[in-house]
């Protein structure tokens, strides 16, 4: 080997180690559902692009995420330099300091196509802390085949004694048939997003304008009274252990009669490839009671950067990329137009996309009509429909989500659930030293 190809041959080894070291990793924390699996799957034209970040993927359940970025942020661990994080950590872990403003974003980015409700819920004294991947409010699926056997017909906007009536109907356990499904699973974002909105449809409210909580007070009783004994009587087996996910397979396997729950699971129960009754799905608003206010939620799942992260620009670029309207396109493209992910931008809702996505104008109204600054029907001194954004909430939510799902499995009464719900809420509020 003559001197020059051996200099070359050097050079090109000490320009390939460079390379390897300019490299970053982005280690993303996100959740298992099936957008942010999709995510990963889809990431392999981001790498392509910008070969100089390599990702890292680290997929939780629900409860365990929010648990391990709880932890992981509060004592600047820097496991992770993506979070897939919700309105309620934004706001308050951008007020803390915790997370990076997403400012100087792509010229192309544009911020105003998306909506500016999911924006102010993503931020904190008007600064944006997260970049949306998808938003939601929750919505009424049911199967129009068995309403259409049974002879009923679902109104645009069902009470929740209603959606009794019609679960008494279609439950047909013998035949793996179950009148509703509903989530039953512990977790101040898993039970507690759904009861919470049934309650606020009953006129109750977690605390008065005083602070004090209100879980000794008829509006939760008569909200849990109905959930218990309507799941115990026409929901599936086993529902203490149905989160998003086991209701979305239970629904999609047609074992569910009606699903009152994330309207992003829209595309889901419409996908022929993974839905037995893709053809066979109603769509309606979130059912009410007393009230409309606070009976449908609003949330969304969204990216953001912690501080501690070594890697900010480059997880900024990734966060950028996969919540634009170019990744929406990327999505249209390789998995069809009604998977885009739903809620964020207004240039989603395009007439080919309403046309392919069913479920299109009743989430849009729905998010519409969302209001976190306005969630019951009595005055409240918080923000939020299905959650109290308050650093507090996320221990008190869980714990009284344990409380009601003991509830459900029979292993407290109601009123026992209530009362200990009353309890532990009211002595976290005090070491908290509210009302402040």
């Amino acid at each position: 080997m003559n001197h020059s190809v051996k200099a070359l041959v050097a050079a090109s080894c000490l320009s390939l180690t460079a390379f390897a070291q300019a490299a970053e990793t982005l280690t993303i924390a996100t959740v298992n559902n099936s957008d942010m699996i999709r995510m990963q799957r889809l990431a392999k034209t981001f790498e392509a692009q910008n070969p100089e970040i390599n990702l890292k993927w680290v997929v939780l359940e629900e409860n365990v995420l929010r648990q391990r970025l709880t932890t992981d942020i509060a004592t600047q661990g820097g496991q992770f330099d993506v979070l897939t994080i919700g309105m309620y950590e934004a706001a308050l872990w951008g007020e803390k300091g915790w997370l990076e403003p997403m400012t100087d974003l792509p010229a192309d980015y544009a911020l105003d196509d998306v909506f500016p409700s999911v924006r102010d819920g993503l931020s904190a004294n008007g600064k944006l802390y997260a970049l949306p991947f998808y938003a939601e409010s929750s919505i009424t699926y049911y199967r129009t085949d068995l309403f259409e056997q049974a002879g009923l017909e679902m109104p645009e906007r069902p009470t929740w004694e209603q959606m009794r009536e019609f679960a008494s109907k279609l439950h047909k356990p013998d035949q793996d048939q179950y009148g509703i499904c509903l989530r039953g699973k512990a977790g101040w974002g898993e039970n507690m997003a759904l009861i919470t909105t049934v309650a606020n449809a009953y006129g109750a409210r977690w605390f008065d304008q005083q602070w004090q909580p209100e879980f000794d007070g008829k509006e939760w009783q008569n909200a849990l009274n109905f959930y218990v004994d309507t799941m115990n009587k026409y929901g599936p087996p086993g529902a203490s252990s149905n989160g998003f996910n086991e209701n979305l397979a239970l629904f999609n396997s047609g074992k569910c009669g009606m699903w009152v729950d994330a309207s992003v699971a829209g595309s889901f129960v419409t996908d022929e490839s993974q839905s037995k009754v893709a053809d066979a799905v109603g769509f309606t608003y979130a059912p009410q009671q007393v009230t409309d206010k606070g009976s449908a939620w609003m949330y969304s799942w969204a990216l953001a950067i912690p501080t501690s992260s070594k890697s900010k620009d480059a997880a900024k670029t990734f966060s950028a990329w996969a919540t634009s309207a170019q990744y929406g396109e990327l999505v249209a493209e390789q998995d069809g137009v009604a998977n885009v992910p739903p809620g964020t931008r207004a240039s989603t809702y395009s007439e080919a996309y309403m046309a392919a996505a069913p479920f299109a104008r009743v989430t849009l109204e729905s998010l519409k009509q969302a209001d976190p600054t306005n969630p019951s029907l009595k005055p409240v001194p918080y923000v939020g429909i299905q959650l109290v954004t308050i650093p507090e909430f996320q221990a008190m939510g869980t714990q009284v989500g344990k409380q009601f799902a003991a509830a459900l499995t029979g292993h407290m009464t109601v009123d026992q659930a209530l009362a200990a719900a009353q309890q532990s809420t009211l002595r976290e509020m005090k070491r908290a030293g509210y009302p402040k």
